[in-house]
């Protein structure tokens, strides 16, 4: 994808992980179906002149109301935790560590609970997809950069399956899920561990300032050489107006849209 910057630049993704091309269309759906949702809202919002901060913002609402209907990720004592991170610029906005929701039983469906059921019989975390299903099911994340150059990321998800009570991920680790500058913004998504162990998005904005890459040519770097193979994707903008989308899994939902109409939506390396 290459959306190429006018008035502004708006980037998503809906998760990263190991989806074949061979899923069914009616699992693919419903995830499409979100993420063009917080497409338009989004772009509508930056029309309107909001800032790219009430933007992402914006996106990280959208994605808690869609889990009040599709439900949350389950913690191994069938509780719910998110964790959430805004920043605009070199200013962190908002940050969610491992907040548990108390009155969550409008986050728990039939589904996520059989998933944490199958996960405890496998006795492992659930970082595989369950066969011709979309496991990748809470994880959203949204850059965005104005003609000023102002920048803005954020970052939001409810984890994996069975996952131990109080679990940090990457999302709301500054400089590893989640970052944004004076350079660029960074939304990154994948395994947390892995993620936090390379500062990913972090990274791509160190390479940028002393290396003098390109946002493109610094993302790429970081995802394919210093991440491990098959745990990260990332969706970043820069403040000149670069746009990049790299991943190094089978898949990574995502789309971009720019002033002039112009939008796209992926999710495998060919489509």
């Amino acid at each position: 994808m290459n959306c190429m910057m006018k008035l502004f630049e708006l980037s998503l993704h809906g998760g990263t992980g190991d989806i074949p091309l061979t899923l069914p269309l009616e699992r693919r759906q419903p995830r499409e179906a979100a993420l063009r949702c917080c497409l338009e809202i989004s772009v509508s919002a930056l029309k309107s002149n909001h800032s790219p901060l009430d933007v992402v913002e914006l996106v990280k609402t959208i994605r808690t109301s869609m889990l009040v209907e599709r439900g949350s990720i389950l913690t191994s004592n069938g509780t719910v935790e998110m964790e959430a991170c805004i920043t605009e610029g070199n200013k962190t906005v908002e940050l969610f560590l491992g907040v548990e929701i108390v009155n969550s039983s409008h986050f728990i469906t039939l589904e996520n609970t059989e998933r944490l059921k199958q996960a405890k019989e496998a006795n492992r975390v659930q970082k595989t997809p369950v066969p011709n299903e979309d496991s990748q099911l809470g994880t959203v994340g949204c850059v965005a950069v104005d003609s000023h150059g102002i920048l803005a990321a954020t970052t939001s998800t409810s984890g994996l399956v069975n996952k131990m009570v109080g679990r940090i991920g990457d999302t709301p680790v500054i400089g590893a899920g989640t970052f944004a500058n004076h350079l660029c913004a960074v939304s990154a998504t994948g395994k947390g561990e892995a993620i936090i162990c390379a500062t990913v998005a972090r990274e791509v904005a160190t390479l940028m300032e002393y290396k003098g890459l390109s946002l493109k040519n610094a993302a790429a770097y970081i995802v394919e050489e210093c991440a491990q193979k098959g745990t990260a994707g990332l969706v970043a903008v820069s403040a000149s107006g670069e746009m990049t989308m790299p991943f190094n899994t089978t898949d990574m939902f995502r789309a971009c849209a720019t002033e002039d109409g112009n939008t796209e939506v992926g999710r495998w390396h060919s489509v």
